[in-house]
């Protein structure tokens, strides 16, 4: 099984990266994943279910320690077809 995961840490700092946003770029940058996307006020990374659970896991740690009050985040389960960008369960229904 493959997972996307998309997520921000808060509090937003417009003029710098806060210290909390800047460890979960790290966390994410730092796995081994397929693919990582990090903006300004988003981040996408996508891997193995595994690889991705263990990065999510240690992001939430990490962020909250450096000082995040709060991590929204988004998790899907991506198709087998690695052409199809849409999240889908094994039932063929979103995830």
């Amino acid at each position: 099984m493959r997972l996307r995961v998309e997520f921000t840490t808060e509090p937003f700092d417009l003029d710098e990266a806060p210290e909390h946003a800047l460890v979960a770029r790290e966390v994410v940058q730092s796995a081994p994943l397929d693919s990582v996307d990090v903006g300004p006020f988003g981040n996408t990374a996508e891997g193995s279910a595994e690889d991705v659970l263990n990065v999510v896991d240690a992001l939430l740690r990490e962020s909250l320690g450096a000082g995040a009050t709060r991590i929204s985040l988004q998790l899907n389960v991506l198709a087998e077809d690695a052409g199809d960008a849409e999240g889908v369960g094994a039932t063929g229904g979103d995830a």
